[in-house]
Protein backbone atom coordinates (compact mmCIF):
# COMPACT_ATOMS: atom_id res chain seq x y z
CA UNK A 1 0.00 0.00 0.00
CA UNK A 2 1.35 3.38 -1.01
CA UNK A 3 2.10 5.76 1.85
CA UNK A 4 1.10 9.41 1.79
CA UNK A 5 4.76 10.35 1.85
CA UNK A 6 5.51 7.98 -1.03
CA UNK A 7 2.74 9.50 -3.11
CA UNK A 8 3.94 12.98 -2.24
CA UNK A 9 7.55 12.17 -3.20
CA UNK A 10 6.41 10.86 -6.57
CA UNK A 11 4.13 13.87 -7.15
CA UNK A 12 6.87 16.37 -6.25
CA UNK A 13 9.52 14.53 -8.26
CA UNK A 14 7.33 14.65 -11.35
CA UNK A 15 6.40 18.28 -10.71
CA UNK A 16 10.06 19.33 -10.76
CA UNK A 17 10.72 17.16 -13.81
CA UNK A 18 13.13 14.64 -12.33
CA UNK A 19 13.36 10.94 -13.07
CA UNK A 20 13.83 8.49 -10.22
CA UNK A 21 17.47 8.11 -11.31
CA UNK A 22 18.07 11.87 -11.30
CA UNK A 23 16.52 12.24 -7.86
CA UNK A 24 18.54 9.28 -6.59
CA UNK A 25 21.74 10.90 -7.84
CA UNK A 26 20.92 14.15 -6.01
CA UNK A 27 20.24 12.15 -2.85
CA UNK A 28 23.28 9.88 -3.17
CA UNK A 29 21.15 6.72 -3.12
CA UNK A 30 20.03 4.10 -5.63
CA UNK A 31 17.11 4.68 -7.97
CA UNK A 32 15.53 1.50 -6.60
CA UNK A 33 15.48 3.13 -3.14
CA UNK A 34 13.58 6.09 -4.61
CA UNK A 35 11.16 3.64 -6.23
CA UNK A 36 10.62 1.88 -2.92
CA UNK A 37 9.97 5.24 -1.18
CA UNK A 38 7.38 6.11 -3.82
CA UNK A 39 5.71 2.70 -3.53
CA UNK A 40 5.60 2.95 0.26
CA UNK A 41 7.73 -0.18 0.63
CA UNK A 42 10.47 1.73 2.41
CA UNK A 43 10.61 4.95 4.45
CA UNK A 44 13.46 7.43 3.98
CA UNK A 45 15.58 8.26 7.01
CA UNK A 46 15.61 11.75 8.51
CA UNK A 47 18.65 12.84 6.47
CA UNK A 48 16.93 11.87 3.22
CA UNK A 49 13.66 13.51 4.30
CA UNK A 50 15.46 16.79 4.98
CA UNK A 51 17.30 16.60 1.65
CA UNK A 52 14.03 15.86 -0.20
CA UNK A 53 12.38 18.90 1.40
CA UNK A 54 15.33 21.02 0.22
CA UNK A 55 15.29 19.62 -3.32
CA UNK A 56 11.53 20.11 -3.67
CA UNK A 57 11.51 23.37 -1.67
CA UNK A 58 8.69 22.17 0.59
CA UNK A 59 8.21 21.75 4.31
CA UNK A 60 8.89 18.38 5.91
CA UNK A 61 5.20 18.30 6.94
CA UNK A 62 4.15 18.71 3.32
CA UNK A 63 6.60 16.05 2.18
CA UNK A 64 5.31 13.60 4.79
CA UNK A 65 1.73 14.18 3.66
CA UNK A 66 0.70 15.97 6.85
CA UNK A 67 -0.03 19.26 5.12
CA UNK A 68 -1.46 20.19 1.75
CA UNK A 69 0.52 23.42 1.66
CA UNK A 70 4.09 23.25 0.42
CA UNK A 71 5.17 25.60 3.16
CA UNK A 72 3.34 28.01 5.41
CA UNK A 73 1.76 30.80 3.41
CA UNK A 74 3.55 29.99 0.19
CA UNK A 75 2.39 28.44 -3.04
CA UNK A 76 4.52 26.89 -5.77
CA UNK A 77 4.31 28.65 -9.12
CA UNK A 78 3.68 25.27 -10.73
CA UNK A 79 0.54 24.91 -8.58
CA UNK A 80 -0.72 28.28 -9.85
CA UNK A 81 0.04 27.26 -13.46
CA UNK A 82 -1.71 23.92 -12.96
CA UNK A 83 -4.80 25.59 -11.50
CA UNK A 84 -4.87 28.19 -14.29
CA UNK A 85 -4.56 25.59 -17.04
CA UNK A 86 -7.33 23.49 -15.44
CA UNK A 87 -9.55 26.56 -15.33
CA UNK A 88 -8.64 27.55 -18.88
CA UNK A 89 -9.48 24.05 -20.09
CA UNK A 90 -12.90 23.93 -18.46
CA UNK A 91 -14.16 27.52 -18.23
CA UNK A 92 -17.21 28.14 -20.39
CA UNK A 93 -17.63 31.33 -22.43
CA UNK A 94 -14.00 32.47 -22.48
CA UNK A 95 -13.28 35.19 -25.00
CA UNK A 96 -10.12 36.79 -26.35
CA UNK A 97 -10.54 40.29 -27.79
CA UNK A 98 -14.28 39.70 -27.98
CA UNK A 99 -13.97 36.41 -29.88
CA UNK A 100 -14.89 33.11 -28.21
CA UNK A 101 -11.95 30.77 -27.62
CA UNK A 102 -12.17 27.39 -29.32
CA UNK A 103 -10.40 24.25 -28.05
CA UNK A 104 -7.44 24.87 -30.37
CA UNK A 105 -7.00 28.41 -28.99
CA UNK A 106 -7.13 27.10 -25.43
CA UNK A 107 -4.46 24.48 -26.18
CA UNK A 108 -2.19 27.10 -27.75
CA UNK A 109 -2.43 29.23 -24.61
CA UNK A 110 -1.81 26.24 -22.35
CA UNK A 111 1.19 25.18 -24.47
CA UNK A 112 2.58 28.72 -24.31
CA UNK A 113 2.26 28.70 -20.51
CA UNK A 114 4.08 25.35 -20.34
CA UNK A 115 6.92 26.70 -22.51
CA UNK A 116 7.29 29.83 -20.38
CA UNK A 117 7.21 27.74 -17.19
CA UNK A 118 9.89 25.38 -18.54
CA UNK A 119 12.13 28.30 -19.51
CA UNK A 120 11.65 29.94 -16.11
CA UNK A 121 12.40 26.65 -14.36
CA UNK A 122 15.60 26.15 -16.35
CA UNK A 123 16.73 29.70 -15.64
CA UNK A 124 15.96 29.22 -11.94
CA UNK A 125 18.01 26.00 -11.87
CA UNK A 126 20.88 27.79 -13.65
CA UNK A 127 20.74 30.59 -11.09
CA UNK A 128 20.97 28.01 -8.30
CA UNK A 129 23.84 26.25 -10.05
CA UNK A 130 21.93 23.00 -10.56
CA UNK A 131 22.50 22.48 -14.29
Amino acid sequence: MKSRMGSRIKELRKRVGLTQSELAKKLGISSSAVGMYEQGRREPDSRIILRLSEIFNVSVDHLMGNSDKSSEGSVEVSEVFDEFTRKLSSQEGLMFDGVPLNDNDRMKIIDAIKVVAAIAKQQHKSTLGEN
